[in-house]
């Protein structure tokens, strides 16, 4: 098989290849240089002269083109993941809206501490929060899969904090995607794949995971020295599935009776629609005769119970006496009669499902000599498929009217990411300048699949609604950038650097549909009050949850539509006092509309010993406000502990529940970052070797508290959320963090 497979990829690859280089052949003579356009400043510099081997602070240069024939990933996270010192990113499973964005992190620190540039320009991030036991709970980071990685050059990786320079989320680090800009080429590629492992479909064997995945990228000039390079990507692929074979209880005795009754035509959970106290009841009718008749009736069509099972049972004549009975365990007898295995009763356990269109564009259009108009940006588009955990039909999150042999709840994401820069960037006065505007905006929608309000009423027909609109998330960020640098010739050289920067963000919840969310009465009405006031149960008198099992939809009172402003002025100055020795150091003052003010600094140098060999090191203090979502994002999600499945609400910092239970307002994470490496480029070869230590301290880091449980002071505030427990954000801890 796998001689087959690759024969049919290689071959694929080649003639996809020739007609690339064809068709970059014929057009070779229209292509320009791109240092003829522009000289790209090297991250953690804004001295246009210095080289990644002559910073002060770690500096990685990624050619993306020649990874992608190296490492086998499409996916600029995972290419990442493949090559990028300190930086670890990791697909999710089983939680929730992580599963379509994978989180990632440099030098071990949260997706939201370290910051995205795209060609110098602040990215956007992502909507949508960590919510769930994964890495970086609790933070919002950037989507980087958002970014195509066939419309890259480049990625520059600093790995050091940042804050006094590029701002608030660069504690950990920056980085800086670089876009292609090559002209008269087209590049096609084609690229498919799958895992084939023994694991593979839920320890079955043989294939799962196929991936394809399309990627064109063409380049025009414009004039004699601009150009216009497009890119466009279509991927496709499937999940993987790596659970275990389920072990435990499916089915119950009461399930069985249940399943002749339904072959018979009569929905037995359809004649009630709460059982509590030993009677049975209708829409407040008592129907406790009609349902222990119809027990009696359809269990006696069940062939594996001994005769003494079916006497207990054709002799209880009460609703407990039946309830004792029927909880008896018949997995694997009920799995052999509805010609089922446990393997049938699985959760999915690897990644999502997804399809994603996304398009990129990048372009620098002179003006005159000293002049140059640019724009970039983009607009993605990906659907994803995951699921949650299995409901069984023993549990009180089945209504087996509507799902026989329980069900696997499924989680559809639409995710839209958009953004647009445009700026004029030139001389003037023997100076430097970039004056530019950037937008961005991630929007996440959530559709449930597969699933149920087990709380909506049962139709005499059976149907019931299976989809539902849980809501979306959506976060906006413009800003508006102005830069200056000049190089002095002064001793070895001064260059000065200063700007300032003007950002707005906002931040939205959508509310779902009601049956989304909704934990209905048997009347019809929506429980608010009393929790275990008039709700449906099961036959054994457990309430059964509301809202669409696996993902319940955002309440119209979780929604927000919420904004901020921050106005930003930095200093950065580099002095070369001799050939060998460099002082770096920049200051940074911040004011946001919503918490204050900051200020932060930064001292680095470089010392060359001879020999190649250099010493390096930088001390900075940083900072990290409080992300919009941090502060106003609020919802009731269903969470597994121990595999008991509650509905825990993730309350706003400042809300009246955490006021009631003491918790303070947020305020920004402090860090102070200290770094010490050792260089060596080794003479007549292309050959530099590094090695760096850091140490990174941060105050008031923010995180999710742990549960609280309701008391009796309380406990009408978790009702109105549907929450059987509570957790905040919260500057909760001081964490430091070395390697």
């Amino acid at each position: 098989m796998w001689k087959i497979y690759f024969e049919k990829m290689l071959v694929l690859g080649a003639l996809t290849s020739v007609a690339a280089f064809a068709y970059a052949q014929e057009k070779a003579k229209d292509s320009i240089k791109t240092n003829d356009v522009e000289k790209v400043t090297i991250i953690g510099s804004r001295n246009k002269s210095r080289v990644a081997t002559d910073t002060p602070v770690p500096v990685d240069v990624l050619n993306i083109s020649e990874l992608a024939v190296a490492a086998p990933q499409t996916d600029l996270n995972q290419i990442l993941n493949y090559v990028a010192p300190s930086f670890t990113s990791n697909a999710m499973t089983v939680a929730d809206g992580t599963d379509h964005i994978d989180p990632a992190q440099l030098r071990g620190l949260g997706p939201d501490q370290v910051l995205v540039l795209l060609n110098g320009k602040r990215r956007h991030n992502s909507s949508l929060v960590n919510v769930n036991g994964t890495p970086g709970r609790g933070s919002v980071g950037t989507d980087l899969n958002a970014i195509p990685a066939f419309s890259i050059d480049r990625i520059e990786v600093l790995r050091d904090g940042a804050s006094s320079q590029y701002g608030s989320d660069a504690i950990a680090g920056v980085i800086n995607v670089v876009m292609k800009r090559a002209t008269g080429k087209l590049d096609l590629q084609l690229s498919s794949g799958a895992n084939v492992t023994n694991g593979a479909n839920d320890n079955t064997g043989g294939m799962d995971g196929e991936k394809l995945q399309l990627d064109a990228n063409y380049g025009f000039k414009v004039g004699d020295k601009g150009f216009v390079n497009l890119t466009g990507t279509v991927g496709w692929r499937n999940p993987t599935s790596r659970a275990g074979t389920w072990d435990g209880t499916a089915f119950n005795l009461y399930n069985a009776v249940e399943q002749r009754a339904r072959e018979n035509g009569t929905i037995l959970s359809g004649l009630f629609d709460r059982v509590s106290g030993g009677v049975a009841t209708l829409n407040g009718t008592d129907v406790t005769n009609n349902v222990i008749n119809t027990i009696h009736q359809y269990a006696s069509q069940v062939g594996y119970l001994t005769a003494a099972q079916q006497t207990a049972i054709a002799n209880t004549n009460s609703i407990t006496g039946l309830q004792s009975l029927l909880k008896t365990d018949v997995t694997d007898n009920e799995l052999s009669y509805r010609g089922l295995t446990r393997k049938d009763i699985n959760m999915r356990v690897g990644q999502s499902k997804a399809s994603n269109v996304q398009f990129m564009a990048n372009s620098i259009i002179p003006i005159n000599d000293k002049l140059d108009f640019y724009w970039f940006g983009g607009y993605g588009y990906r659907d994803g498929n995951s699921a949650g955990f299995y409901r069984r039909a023993d549990q009180n999150r089945d209504q087996s009217a509507f799902y026989p042999n329980g069900f696997l709840p499924e989680i559809g994401s639409t995710i839209k990411d958009f953004s647009l820069a445009g700026g004029l960037k030139g001389k003037i006065m023997g100076w430097d300048f970039d004056f530019s505007n950037t937008y961005g905006q991630n929007k996440f929608d959530y559709t449930i699949l597969n699933t149920a309000n087990v709380t909506m009423p049962v139709n005499p027909n059976g149907s019931f609604q299976n989809e539902f609109d849980s809501g979306g998330l959506k976060y906006g960020q413009n800003s508006v950038n102005l830069d200056f640098s000049k190089n002095y010739d002064v001793l070895s050289g001064l260059n000065v650097a200063f700007g300032s920067e003007f950002r707005t963000e906002m931040y939205k919840i959508r509310a779902g549909e009601e049956a989304s969310w909704a934990q209905y009465n048997v009347d019809g009405t929506i429980n608010t009050v009393n929790p275990n006031g008039n709700l449906p149960t099961d036959f054994f008198g457990s309430s059964r949850p509301g809202g669409a099992q696996v993902f319940p939809g955002f309440r119209p009172e979780n929604a927000v539509n919420e904004t901020r402003n921050n106005i930003a002025f930095y200093v950065d100055t580099e002095f070369d006092l001799t050939k060998a020795f460099l002082v770096e150091v920049a200051g940074r003052f911040e004011n946001y509309s919503d918490f204050g003010s900051t200020f932060n600094y930064k001292v680095a140098t470089r010392y060359k010993l001879g020999g190649g060999f250099a010493l390096r090191g930088a001390i900075s203090s940083g900072f990290r406000a409080p992300s919009l979502a941090q502060r106003y994002f609020n919802s009731t999600s269903t969470i597994f502990v121990n595999g008991i499945a509650t509905e825990q609400g993730l309350f706003r910092n400042d809300s009246q529940l955490a006021v009631l239970l003491g918790i303070p307002s947020l305020k920004q994470e402090e860090s102070n970052n200290y770094s010490f490496g050792v260089t060596w480029k080794i003479p007549n070869t292309r050959l530099s070797l590094t090695t760096d230590g850091y140490y990174i301290k941060i105050k008031n880091r923010i995180v999710m508290t742990g549960a609280f449980s309701p008391t009796p002071a309380t406990q009408a505030l978790f009702n109105q959320a549907g929450a059987t427990s509570a957790s905040f954000f919260a500057n909760a801890i001081d964490t430091q963090t070395r390697g």
